[in-house]
C-alpha cells in the first residue's frame, strides 16, 4: 500500500497540537481525519475506513482506551497508535490490553511520531498485503491464517491483532520447542526492554485464552527462559 492511500484517524482533543499533527501528516503524504473526542472519533469510524488510527489518551466524552476498545469489537487489524501525557507504566500496559500497538508519550518529535508509525506499518498486513506464500498453522483443532490475522476452531473465528498474531507465528513455528523470550521480543516488538517483556506477558496471556477450547493445546511458561506451544496428541 502506498503511503498516500493510507487513511488516519486522528483522535486529538488539543485543537491546536491537533491541527499541528494533521497538517505535518498531510504533508507527509496521509490522509488524515481531525477528531476533538472519543465520541466523535468513534462514530467516524462507523462511517469511513481507515488504515491507521492515532489516539490521545486523555479525551472528553471517551477517553482513548474506549474508543480503542470500540475499535478494536469493529476490527482487530488497525493499527491503533496511543498518545499519552503519563509516564505510569500501568497505564501503557493497559494500552496494549484494549489492543494498542504502540504508544509514543509527550511531549514528542514529528519525526519520532512518524517513524513509529512506519515501523508499525511495516510490520503490519500493509507490509505482507501482496505476499503470495500462505501463512496457514493447524494447531490441534485449531486453524490459525497468519496472512489473515485469524484464529479459527468449529467455525468460530478470533480475529487477532499484529502483535498478537506475530507472537502466534513464531509460537507455531517453535512448536514444540521453547520459544527465547529475547527472540520473541525482538522479532515482534523490535526491542527486548523490560517493559516490551510486561506487554508481551499480557499478549501470552491473551493467546492462552483464544486457545483453551482445545485441552490438547497448552501454551506453557518455562521459567527463566520463554515459552512454549505444546500439542498433545
Amino acid at each position: 500500500m502506498e503511503k498516500n492511500q493510507i487513511k488516519v484517524l486522528l483522535a486529538e482533543d488539543e485543537r491546536n497540537l491537533g491541527n499541528i499533527l494533521k497538517s505535518y501528516l498531510d504533508a507527509k503524504g496521509y490522509t488524515t481525519s481531525l477528531c476533538v473526542n472519543g465520541q466523535e472519533a468513534i462514530d467516524l469510524f462507523k462511517k469511513k475506513e481507515f488504515d491507521f488510527c492515532i489516539l490521545d489518551i486523555m479525551m472528553p466524552v471517551k477517553d482513548g482506551f474506549e474508543v480503542a476498545r470500540e475499535i478494536r469489537a469493529k476490527d482487530k487489524k488497525v493499527p491503533i497508535l496511543f498518545l499519552t501525557a503519563k509516564s505510569m507504566q500501568e497505564d501503557k500496559l493497559k494500552g496494549f490490553e484494549v489492543g494498542a500497538d504502540d504508544y509514543i508519550t509527550k511531549p514528542f518529535s514529528m519525526e519520532e511520531l512518524l517513524v513509529r508509525i512506519q515501523a508499525i506499518l511495516r510490520r503490519t498486513e500493509y507490509k505482507v498485503k501482496n505476499v503470495n506464500n500462505t501463512n496457514i498453522f493447524r494447531i490441534g483443532q485449531y486453524l490459525f491464517d497468519f496472512n489473515r490475522q485469524v484464529l479459527s476452531i468449529h467455525g468460530t473465528e478470533h480475529k487477532l491483532t499484529s502483535k498478537e498474531a506475530g507472537l502466534l507465528q513464531l509460537l507455531c513455528t517453535n512448536a514444540n520447542e521453547v520459544l527465547d523470550r529475547s527472540v520473541a521480543l525482538n522479532k515482534v516488538w523490535n526491542d527486548d526492554s523490560y517493559f516490551n517483556a510486561r506487554s508481551m506477558d499480557v499478549y501470552i496471556v491473551k493467546l492462552r485464552k483464544y486457545l483453551k477450547e482445545d485441552p490438547s493445546v497448552e501454551l506453557i511458561n518455562v521459567h527463566g527462559i520463554g515459552f512454549k506451544l505444546v500439542m498433545n496428541k
